[in-house]
């Protein structure tokens, strides 16, 4: 039933994927927020009168299950970030797409984090350098078990897949069109061949043409479910520099491919290059500086906002005794991985408030119990 919700409350003007994120963080459920009156929608962060009256108004005419039937009738494949199988790194980022419909192989281990995908990204017009090294590197990723994440784009988009597909590798296409639309055209052997070995998202539904103000928001999701970005040829007005931006401020890794100040496709690469990118200086030191990436600790369960009552797991025991953590903080602690763990997503899975969050972790890390990296992340000793 929660599917219902979704497709029906992205229905509603006004009620982007952010906004989504924080309704559903406040209610647990989309169909608790639906009918919820004016004032308890008031309690959601960032929802002002204005926008109140227009969801009123908005949702008074629609049926949730005569628009999910309908929204059924061609796309039959799409996920909501309340069912099991929605990447798990989306759920860390402030918009992930609120419906996300797909076509091809799907991997669920990869959803769940345990499979590494990198993104590639870069001009449409790369040079010879950068189509070398887009392939050299795609091709070195694939072989050690990276999925390769871009936006089947021209260009570096385009060699990434591609060089992926050769190798055998698994490859990720994420649209700024719909599922069933293949831009450009000239990629249609390049799109069945992804679908045939790999997998195509898209935020979008069937049919949506290519619009411009798509991409820049497609990138989002591209940086989204990756745990590095590397950019691999940009000039300094290069869309693929949003992903870049996007990967940073999801605390993600990027890195970029150096070339000469004299060209001008790298002078993208060379400006985040001097604001903290790695350097991509070969296909071995890459490979290593990527594995020892942290990764989404596999015994972590899936994210979910219904807030059913916590189920203890064993836990391996720290040096200090964390026996010493009251009941009520169990969730808490369970939300918190061996590995890096983002506040907002602890936040979350606890159930339990920011304030209160904020000062139990100073406290268990004072304690021992756990340490704080950067990027607000957090994980136990």
């Amino acid at each position: 039933m929660e599917q219902h919700y979704w497709v029906a409350w992205s229905q509603i003007k006004g009620v982007g994927p952010s906004r989504l994120k924080k309704i559903w963080h406040c209610f647990g459920s989309m169909e608790r927020a639906w009918q919820a009156s004016g004032q308890e929608l008031g309690a959601v962060d960032g929802l002002g009168d204005k926008l109140i009256r227009l969801i009123l108004a908005g949702r008074s005419p629609l049926d949730p299950e005569r628009i999910y039937h309908e929204h059924l009738e061609k796309n039959l494949q799409f996920w909501t970030p309340a069912d099991p199988e929605y990447p798990k790194l989306l759920l860390e980022i402030p918009s992930p797409p609120p419906l996300l419909y797909y076509q091809g192989q799907v991997k669920l281990l990869e959803n769940q984090g345990q499979i590494p995908a990198i993104a590639m990204v870069g001009t449409r017009h790369p040079s010879e350098h950068g189509k070398r090294w887009t392939a050299r590197i795609s091709q070195a990723l694939a072989q050690v078990g990276f999925s390769i994440v871009s936006g089947m784009a021209q260009g570096v988009d385009g060699v990434a897949h591609s060089a992926c597909l050769k190798t055998g590798g698994r490859t990720i296409a994420v649209l700024g069109t719909g599922i069933d639309q293949i831009y450009p055209a000239s990629h249609r052997n390049l799109y069945n061949e992804i679908l045939a070995q790999g997998l195509i998202l898209s935020e979008y539904p069937a049919g949506t043409r290519p619009d411009r103000s798509h991409f820049p928001a497609r990138n989002r999701i591209i940086a989204g479910l990756t745990r590095a970005t590397l950019v691999m040829e940009a000039p300094s007005r290069s869309g693929s520099l949003i992903t870049a931006h996007y990967a940073m401020d999801f605390n993600r890794e990027v890195y970029a491919l150096p070339n000469s100040p004299e060209q001008q496709a790298a002078t993208g690469c060379l400006d985040l290059i001097r604001r903290g990118a790695g350097m991509i200086l070969g296909e071995t030191q890459l490979i290593e500086e990527l594995g020892g990436l942290p990764q989404l600790d596999a015994a972590s369960p899936q994210l979910s906002l219904s807030f059913p009552e916590p189920t203890v797991e064993p836990t391996p025991q720290p040096s200090t005794d964390f026996r010493q953590i009251s009941p009520e903080l169990l969730p808490l602690w369970q939300a918190i991985a061996p590995e890096p763990t983002a506040f907002d997503l602890i936040v979350v899975q606890s159930g339990m408030g920011a304030d209160q969050v904020s000062a139990t972790l100073l406290q268990w890390e004072l304690e021992g119990f756990i340490t704080q990296l950067p990027g607000m992340r957090y994980r136990r000793l």
